[in-house]
């Protein structure tokens, strides 16, 4: 049978596609396609189009432009796509989540956003060179070698690129800096040591664009005078790697990488790095000392690494998101990038959506867009159904910014102005249901345990933050802890060495600055208002709603359930541990969760 248009299946074979099944589903059409033998049809393995709530996606494009997103697709959805849409040319309905006049209300989520250091996500096979090639790759290099390198440090000045690492340092100005250092030998570093709980901005393009990322280094290196360069990559990105390795391979064989470059007199050469999981080691000097193959603490700066980095020689480490922007921005000139954003923060910025939100998945929004938009246009609003009541942006090492503030432009400056930062990327979404005590005590208990311990101001003043809000959690707290945890917090912002100790307290501060009355409650009330804190809550079973199917009885790790079959059970406070699988078992909803205050619990384990 003959398809009745030209059609190019696409599916996103990434970490998280994976994970969802895509692999099955890209196998599944494999087969069946092949039993057709129909050349009308092409099959081919992308990335991360960015959509993962609703993963495995098959994306099905005409020869006219027209495209088909379908969502959630199982193998046993494939032949239905095949029959209906592939061969008579009527698309499924029950399974398309975007399409031409289709589910209007995704418009948003396609329209709002801009693509750049995306571009090419979900979109080109990762493992093959020429698909980047025909997608306008390695055209930035081709442009930039007949230049000079000062041309390309200027083109990256007049677009007005900042690092997407967290600091937003002047990219052109770093490279600039490293130009200008004396040294023999000279490195660029790409650090795609991704760290933050719930980030993952730079996995996807490593998997979705490997080349993006060796181009930039590559016009990196052309513009700094540096022969050799690093890519730092957690080990956890086994996908990442496998596809950095194979793209480093393909760019040798084409004359892109190694020994005279695209015939000039240019050399260059990337090896990578598996970091071990250390967070620290995100920091750009123990990130250097980890390379070097000493432990990654940080190094005192000055001399920062411009001037003396790995192994001493200057060093320009850049992120992925920042190189794989770069070259977009030689290709296309300056214009195609600074006509987004705001005047300071220019272009576009990936966010890692998760937590409470309906879209969650990567997204890619020009700066100034305001975190309202990013939310509920974008995003899709708050999964649960519950009001909006907060947002985490930037890891264990940004604010919490609440819902009053959603008409906050998202840029350097604007969330500088209200306590957060705009960090790598990640975004976790809360809604009422969440404690903000409990948020803050879980990002400063990964601060702490990341801590590498070299100064004391991080090492000892984490812990002593993490004790008193623990002691808060358990509603033991006074409002003399609130006084000094602040003043903890200060101080362990101006004392730390590096950014991890400068930022954790972060967290924290803005949580009571924007929830002091949640605070309040934990302490004078003695009640977690979210009904979160495990000392302030209690679990109870409504006798005239329980049926007696025993399902919370099984699912009880601690035995503390009680109750013949058919008969109204019973939930044993002082066993409890308050796990919460009874609850997800309950399917009569009669089983509640009270927040009342509480003495002293010693079943509870309180830091000091």
């Amino acid at each position: 049978m003959v398809a009745l248009n030209n059609y190019q299946v696409k599916i996103g074979l990434a970490s998280c596609s994976i994970a969802a099944g895509a692999q099955q589903t890209y196998n599944e059409f494999a087969k069946k396609l092949a039993d057709i033998d129909n050349t009308e049809i092409t099959l081919q393995p992308t990335g991360c189009l960015g959509m993962c709530f609703c993963e495995p996606i098959v994306e099905v494009n005409t020869s006219t432009g027209q495209r088909y997103l379908y969502g959630n697709v199982s193998t046993d959805d494939v032949d239905k796509i095949i029959n209906e849409h592939l061969l008579q040319d009527q698309p499924v309905a029950d399974l398309l989540i975007y399409a031409p006049n289709v589910h209007p209300e995704m418009n948003n989520y396609f329209d709002k956003q801009v693509r750049i250091a995306l571009k090419n996500c979900g979109v080109i096979n990762p493992e093959d060179i020429d698909s980047y090639i025909q997608a306008g790759g390695y055209r930035g290099l081709k442009k930039a070698v007949k230049s000079s390198p000062e041309k390309v440090i200027e083109e990256l000045k007049e677009a007005g690129l900042r690092g997407r690492g967290g600091a937003g340092f002047p990219t052109h100005l770093k490279w600039s800096l490293t130009r200008q250092a004396e040294g023999e030998l000279k490195y660029i570093v790409c650090n795609a040591d991704e760290g933050d709980p719930g980030a993952f901005m730079d996995r996807s393009i490593l998997e979705s664009d490997p080349h993006s990322v060796i181009e930039g280094m590559l016009l990196a290196a052309y513009a700094i005078g540096a022969k050799q360069g690093y890519i730092y990559c957690r080990a956890e990105y086994p996908l990442a790697i496998k596809r950095l390795k194979m793209a480093i391979s393909q760019a040798k064989s084409r004359q892109l990488l190694g020994e005279a470059i695209l015939g000039s007199d240019f050399n260059f050469n990337i090896a990578i790095r598996e970091g071990a999981g250390a967070f620290v080691c995100g920091e750009e000097t123990a990130l250097l000392m980890s390379i070097e193959g000493k432990r990654g603490m940080p190094r005192f700066r000055p001399p920062y690494p411009a001037e003396k980095g790995l192994f001493n020689f200057p060093t320009s480490i850049n992120n992925v998101e920042t190189l794989a922007n770069v070259p977009r921005i030689i290709s296309d000139g300056a214009a195609s990038f600074n006509k987004y954003g705001t005047e300071k923060s220019r272009g576009t910025k990936v966010f890692a959506l998760a937590g409470k939100i309906k879209r969650g998945g990567l997204v890619e929004i020009p700066m100034g867009m305001t975190i309202d938009e990013l939310i509920f246009d974008i995003g899709g609003g708050i999964s649960t159904g519950k009001a909006f009541k907060a947002i985490q942006t930037g890891g264990p090492s940004g604010g919490c910014i609440p819902a009053e503030l959603k008409d906050t432009p998202v840029d350097y400056e604007s969330l500088n102005k209200i306590g957060a930062i705009m960090g790598s990327g990640g975004l976790l979404v809360m809604d009422e249901d969440t404690c903000m005590v409990d948020v803050a005590q879980y990002f400063l208990s990964f601060a702490r345990s990341e801590s590498c311990g070299k100064c004391s101001f991080c090492r000892i003043g984490t812990e002593k933050m993490l004790g008193i809000l623990t002691r808060i959690s358990h509603g033991q707290g006074t409002l003399a802890d609130l006084t000094k945890i602040q003043e903890l917090g200060e101080m362990i912002k101006a004392g730390s060495m590096c950014g991890l100790g400068q930022t954790a307290p972060n967290p924290v501060l803005t949580t009571i600055k924007y929830f002091y009355d949640e605070y309040l409650s934990h302490i004078k009330d003695k009640i977690c208002p979210a009904k979160k804190c495990k000392a302030l809550i209690t679990y109870t079973i409504v006798a005239d709603q329980c049926k007696g199917c025993g399902l919370c009885k099984a699912s009880c790790p601690a035995n503390a359930i009680s109750g013949e079959r058919r008969q109204a059970h019973e939930i044993d406070s002082e066993v409890c541990v308050r796990c919460g699988l009874c609850l997800s078992s309950c399917k009569f909803n009669a089983i509640t969760i009270v927040s009342k205050p509480k003495d002293t619990d010693s079943s509870m384990e309180v830091a000091q």
